[in-house]
Parts: structure tokens; C-alpha cells; sequence
């Protein structure tokens, strides 16, 4: 047939006709017209909306996620025994499995932390301006010198922690520095915070802790930073993981005391213990005993050592899991009286007017005692104290979420198959377990993505379907003709489809461009806000997938264009005679 032969600019003649039956229509009939803009708008809102919400749900899971990462771990390693991630039995630092699991080719870094929780008080000599004007008058005095306090949760972190997720956030100030040989009393908090409780970098903050006396521990404010996870935000503060080990009584620390009353003309002698299970064994240089301390009189120089420990049932330790023990040591030196040459005289020691021994203090180390023929100075060196040794649990992170389940259980094997030190019972946990609601909630934005996807395709297939039976009743005598001049109706068919296909793509590029537009906007300007204690940000996240927008529009090119098939199928039942009668 000539049409068949036909060929204009290489192209197959249902091609060539469905774009110049394309332009007609676009520019054309008045009824065709409208239809042809409805079928285009349509699939271009079904692009908008399927870009818009598959940008919105990745930038929701991947925003939130890594927040969450930013103040936790992929996976953590702490006691079996303890009652959630924040309130951890504590377990030794130097384990047998960390330098396999250091070495596994997923894992990017592990650090050892530490929870404590705390009530932060705000600095009532410092007023905002509305309590400055109120304070003025006689009525509101009280009202406004009263003081904020918060319950925050501390989260102690050593030098090798890495605070690059802070760094990112940090809207004023410095990150602490935790390298020093003592603990230090830098702390890092986020803004909710520090406009709650009126602080500003650099100053003081004074912080409860609750034990069987609360302790107040003063620390110095030196960064700010801003997450948006207003759940986190609102309680987590940074700090040292000593401090945290210290007033957790991790470990064993140990003192040796001289005490102020006599026994039998005696110095008593006696052991200041602290941590453990409070259940305690000494080693005064003969093993381990039940004696915490005994009466002395200083003839000749001495130096007294004190090992401690904590037991369960038997005072050797066999068998139990016993905290690391600490060493303190005592130095006693004679200096005899001007004119006296025997210092094993039993000469009584001097005492105050109320019968205690009188002492003179020259340090919080070192003080003298006195007899009537002689001085006995002290010296304490206390021990360092085991609690460095502990910590609440290990951090794993990972290089990402790919094959995330896997490798968590990979690590769970490893430690099942490495018994810890000191018969420790510990356990594995991920980070979707320890906050389940949150990933809950993610995992389930995938079902409203496809949902939406799946909705959205359906509308644009009514549409699309709506238009081309249009443009078929249409063209009825078009299609006519074509068949009287031989031509079949599958290749009739074709040119509906391929015109269909165009008014496909024409709306897809529209959708295109104004979804990744507005995307792009909410990016960089953040218009739209959310409510961050219920979605957990302060702003609508955005992440532009390159790929997921790629198969996004391949698959509703794809799935639209073999949805017009069926409706093509009306031309099949046209009649050539009566279709060029009814014209």
C-alpha cells in the first residue's frame, strides 16, 4: 500500500500521523482541545504528587533516621541484665571481641558510652527581660526570682567519640574537649535547652543527680547545638564519660582513713571504701580478709597497701563475677621530739579537750598526729579507682543501612561465640529495636507512598482512557477511512496509542518540572513547617532520588501507555461504511 510506503522524516506512517493528529488536536477542535489539556494536567498532578511524596517520605525516613543515628548507633552492645539502653548495668571496657568486630568490613567505628540521668537548674540570677520589669514591683518579687529546672538525660562519650553529627548541628560554641588526664566539666547542650533554662555558652550549669545523697555537680557550657528532633533535643546533653563512671559508682575506689578516736591508746587504722556491690573483701598485704581496718601505734616508718574488691558468697572470688579491685596505699613517717631516742616508747597520743586525736592538716593528703615523744607524719595516696575500667555499653556504627538486618546478626554471633570478660552476660541490640516506635512509624510510610503512587497511576489511566475514547468518537470517520484504504485496525490502534503516549509524556514533563521546582523550594527555603514533638522535625524534609524519580517515570510511561490498550479495542468495532456515512 502507498501509505505503508510512505515515509516522512524515517518515521513509520502511524507515527507520522499520530503527531500531526496530535498538533490538530492540541491546536485544533474545541471539543478536542479541553480534553486533550484535562488528559495532560492529569498526568502531570499524578507526576507532581508521586515526586512530591516519594521525595517527602525518603527525605522523612532518611532525615529522621539519621538524627536518630546521630544520637544513638547502628547497634549496641551492652549487660543482658540491663533494663533498657539508658539505665545499663555497667561491663568492662577491654573485651575479647572488640578488635574482631573493629575489623569487620561493615562496621565504621565502635565507641563506649555511658547514660545518666539529671535535673538541670536554671541560673536565677540570670532574669529574662520580661522577669527584670516584673521583679520591680512588690507583687511579682517572688514570681520572678524563681528558678527552671529540667530532667535531661547525660550521655557520656570519651576522646575517641566522633562528634561529627554535632559538629553539623552546632549553632554556637565549640565541641568539648575530653583528652585531658582528668575528668572534665565541659558539656555540650542543644538550644530547646538553653532557652529553657536561659544559658548561654560559657556559662556555669548546675546539675542533680540522684543517688543515696543527690549530688550538684557544676559544668561549664561550652557549644549549643540544634537538631530539630525536638524529642531528643529536649532531654540529651553531652559529657564526659568519667563524670558518668564516677557517679555511677562503677568499680571499686579505695581510701585508706586514720580515724579521730583511740582504741586502746591506739590509731585505728581503716578502710574507705566505695562502688561495688557493697559487699567488700580487703588485702592488707596477707590476702584477702573480712577486716575492713585495725588499731596501729607508729614505732618505725610504715607504709600500708590496701587491695579491695567486692564479693557475693566466698571471700576468695572463685567463680564470681567481682568488680576490678583497686589499690590505695598509706605512708606513716616517725620524727621524734628534740632530745628523745626511742621512738617504740608507748607514750599516749595528744588529744583535743573533746578526746579526739589532735591532728594537724598540711594537705587534703597530708596531716601529722602527736605523741609525747614524737610526730607521725601521714600520707594518703588513694587509689585511682577501677571505674574507668567500666562503662554503660559499646556504640557499632556501620558505613550504612544496606544489608542492615544481616549484619546485625552477624554481630550478635560474634558476641554469642566470644564469652565476655569476667563471666559478663552481654547482649546485642539495634537501633530499630531500642526505638521501634519511630522506625515503626518510617516503615510504614512506604505503604502510604504506594498507595498514593497506586492512586495517583489510577486516576491518570481514568483520565488518559477518558480522553482517548473521546478522540476516537472523534476521529470515528477518520478511522473509517483509514480502513477503506487497507489499513488494519491494530495499526489504526497505534496511532491512538502513540498519540496518547505524547499527551503521556507532554504531562509527565510538566509534572516533572513543578514537583522537583517545589521540591527545591522546601529544600532551600523550608516553607512548609511541622510541629517537631509530633514529627520529630522542625521543617518538611526533602531528598531528591535520581533514581527513584527515573523509575517513577518509566514506570507510569509504561503502565499508562499499556492501559490504553483496552480502550483502543472500540476501534476494532467500527464500521468503515457507516462511519463515512455518519460523517
Amino acid at each position: 500500500m502507498y501509505l505503508r510506503t510512505l515515509k516522512w522524516y524515517k518515521l513509520k506512517f502511524e507515527l507520522f500521523i499520530a503527531l500531526k493528529n496530535l498538533k490538530n488536536e492540541v491546536a485544533g477542535k474545541k471539543v478536542s482541545r479541553p480534553i486533550v489539556k484535562i488528559s495532560i494536567i492529569s498526568i502531570s498532578l499524578a507526576m507532581l504528587v508521586n515526586i512530591i511524596t516519594i521525595a517527602v517520605v525518603i527525605g522523612f525516613q532518611n532525615e529522621v533516621s539519621n538524627k536518630v543515628l546521630g544520637f544513638g548507633s547502628h547497634a549496641f552492645v551492652n549487660s543482658a541484665s540491663s533494663a533498657s539502653l539508658f539505665e545499663n548495668e555497667p561491663i568492662l571496657k577491654k573485651q575479647v571481641f572488640l578488635s574482631q568486630i573493629k575489623n569487620l568490613p561493615f562496621v565504621k567505628n565502635v565507641q563506649a558510652i555511658a547514660y545518666k540521668p539529671a535535673i538541670l537548674q536554671s541560673d536565677k540570677s540570670k532574669l529574662s527581660r520580661q522577669e527584670k520589669q516584673t521583679s520591680k514591683s512588690s507583687v511579682s518579687k517572688n514570681t520572678a526570682k524563681r528558678q527552671e529546672i529540667q530532667s535531661v538525660l547525660v550521655k557520656g562519650v570519651d576522646e575517641d567519640y566522633n562528634f561529627d553529627f554535632f559538629k553539623e548541628n552546632l549553632i554556637a560554641g565549640r565541641l568539648p574537649n575530653y583528652k585531658s588526664k582528668e575528668a572534665s566539666e565541659e558539656i555540650i547542650i542543644s538550644k530547646r535547652i538553653a532557652n529553657d533554662l536561659n544559658y548561654q555558652v560559657g556559662d556555669r550549669v548546675s546539675a542533680f543527680f540522684v543517688k543515696n545523697q543527690p549530688i550538684k555537680k557544676f559544668f561549664k557550657l561550652v557549644g549549643i547545638f540544634e537538631t530539630g528532633m525536638e524529642d531528643f533535643d529536649k532531654k540529651m546533653i553531652v559529657s564526659d564519660i568519667r563524670q558518668i563512671q564516677l557517679l555511677n559508682d562503677w568499680g571499686i575506689k579505695s581510701e585508706i582513713q586514720v580515724l579521730d578516736t583511740l582504741t586502746k591508746g591506739h590509731l585505728v587504722i581503716k578502710a574507705d571504701i566505695n562502688g561495688g556491690n557493697g559487699n567488700y573483701r580487703y588485702d592488707w598485704g596477707k590476702g584477702y580478709e573480712n577486716f575492713a581496718g585495725f588499731i596501729w601505734y607508729p614505732t618505725n616508718d610504715t607504709i600500708f597497701r590496701l587491695i579491695t574488691s567486692d564479693y557475693w558468697m566466698f571471700i576468695d572470688g572463685r567463680g564470681e563475677e567481682n568488680t576490678l579491685p583497686d589499690t590505695s596505699y598509706l605512708k606513716a613517717t616517725i620524727e621524734l621530739k628534740k632530745g628523745e631516742t626511742d621512738s617504740k616508747l608507748n607514750l599516749p597520743f595528744i588529744t583535743n579537750a573533746d578526746g579526739t586525736v589532735k591532728r594537724k592538716f598540711i594537705s587534703d593528703t597530708k596531716f601529722d598526729v602527736y605523741t609525747h615523744n614524737k610526730t607521725v607524719h601521714f600520707e594518703k595516696i588513694n587509689g585511682k579507682g577501677s571505674y574507668q575500667n567500666y562503662i554503660g555499653s559499646f556504640e557499632i556504627n556501620f558505613h550504612s543501612w544496606e544489608n542492615f538486618d544481616t549484619q546485625i546478626d552477624e554481630l550478635k554471633k560474634i558476641i554469642n561465640f566470644n564469652f565476655s570478660n569476667q563471666k559478663q552476660d552481654l547482649k546485642v541490640s539495634s537501633i530499630k529495636e531500642n526505638q521501634q516506635e519511630i522506625f515503626v512509624w518510617l516503615a510504614f510510610l512506604d505503604i502510604n507512598v504506594w498507595i498514593i503512587i497506586i492512586l495517583m497511576l489510577i486516576i491518570g489511566i481514568i483520565n488518559m482512557g477518558s480522553a482517548l475514547l473521546v478522540m476516537i468518537l472523534l476521529k470515528t470517520p477518520f478511522i473509517g477511512l483509514m480502513k477503506s484504504l487497507g489499513a488494519n485496525s491494530w495499526s489504526i490502534r497505534k496511532i491512538f496509542l502513540y498519540q496518547v503516549s505524547f499527551l503521556i509524556l507532554r504531562g509527565m514533563f510538566w509534572g516533572n518540572l513543578i514537583g522537583v521546582g517545589l521540591c527545591l523550594l522546601q529544600d532551600y527555603f523550608k516553607i512548609i513547617k511541622l510541629n517537631p514533638e509530633v514529627y520529630y522535625l522542625n521543617a518538611v524534609p526533602i531528598e531528591l532520588n535520581l533514581t527513584s524519580i527515573l523509575l517513577i517515570n518509566v514506570v507510569t510511561l509504561i503502565v499508562c501507555s499499556l492501559a490504553m490498550i483496552i480502550p483502543s479495542y472500540v476501534i476494532t468495532r467500527i464500521n468503515p461504511s457507516k462511519s463515512i456515512r455518519f460523517n
